[in-house]
């Protein structure tokens, strides 16, 4: 076998490179997203507003980056984003092993959000789905899951896939490579913690 060494120069790409190139797809991404996102995210900000003034919580939810991301912005509610006030209610459906594991080997792995959604989710809540590809199966079903109970639904996504069809709003990211997606993912779930403060400020 040949080291990483050894290897011709050309075989391997300059770190700056590979940056440079990173920046540029990401720049085109995140500028169609200002150009067209607005309205839905707008709605999305709005729709968990609501919930939250209404005494009730946001739900997130995805797979592997995204469901980190999912911890991440629930964690921006529940602790703070960038003002000094009084918590939010936010959970992410991704962070109880014990469950994730009984449902995907009891039901299915399909099940593992819906489930979650139909336990603890209530009429008036938001739920916020992530999902690069648009067709992760169990996020779908808990976008399902939530609208039948009176859940507003809403999702990030990357381009195709039937959830942003299965939501009330989505933020659909104009590309097929998953780490722009995930990092206009990172962008769109801090617009929106920033919003949600803007609006409610420190409301009890």
């Amino acid at each position: 076998m040949t080291k990483a060494s050894e290897r011709p120069a050309a075989a391997r790409i300059p770190t700056a490179h590979a940056l440079a190139e990173a920046v540029a797809s990401l720049g085109e991404v995140t500028r169609a997203l200002a150009a067209d996102a607005g309205p839905a995210l707008e709605r999305i900000a709005a729709g968990c507003a609501a919930a939250l003034v209404s005494g009730h919580k946001i739900l997130f939810a995805g797979n592997g980056g995204s469901a980190a991301q999912c911890q991440h912005f629930a964690t921006e509610l529940t602790c703070r984003f960038t003002d000094d006030r009084v918590p939010y209610a936010a959970i992410a459906l991704t962070t109880d092993t014990s469950f994730l594991t009984a449902c995907a080997n009891d039901y299915s792995f399909d099940d593992v959000f819906a489930r979650q959604v139909e336990a603890i989710g209530q009429r008036g809540d938001a739920l916020v789905l992530l999902s690069t590809s648009g067709r992760s199966k169990n996020v779908v079903r808990a976008a399902r899951a939530a609208a039948e109970r009176g859940i507003a639904t809403f999702a990030f996504t990357g381009r195709g896939g039937p959830l942003s069809e299965a939501c009330e709003a989505a933020v659909v990211v104009p590309s097929d490579d998953s780490a722009r997606i995930q990092e206009a993912h990172l962008l769109l779930g801090h617009v929106l913690c920033a919003s949600i403060e803007t609006r409610l400020g420190g409301f009890r």
